[in-house]
């Protein structure tokens, strides 16, 4: 078995970078939310432009 991840595996877990390993369920979902909060102002700046 390879240890290579492959593409498909990738882009499942691309969310979580950023996130030490170690990390609980709070910090995790923390990590998601600050993601979604960037991922909205990101999207609202585009349409301001």
């Amino acid at each position: 078995m390879s240890n290579e991840i492959d593409e498909s595996s990738r882009e499942y877990v691309q969310h979580l970078q950023g996130v030490p390993d170690g990390c609980g369920c709070t910090e995790i979902w923390e990590h998601l939310s600050d993601n979604r909060e960037c991922e909205k102002e990101n999207e609202k700046l585009k349409e301001e432009l």
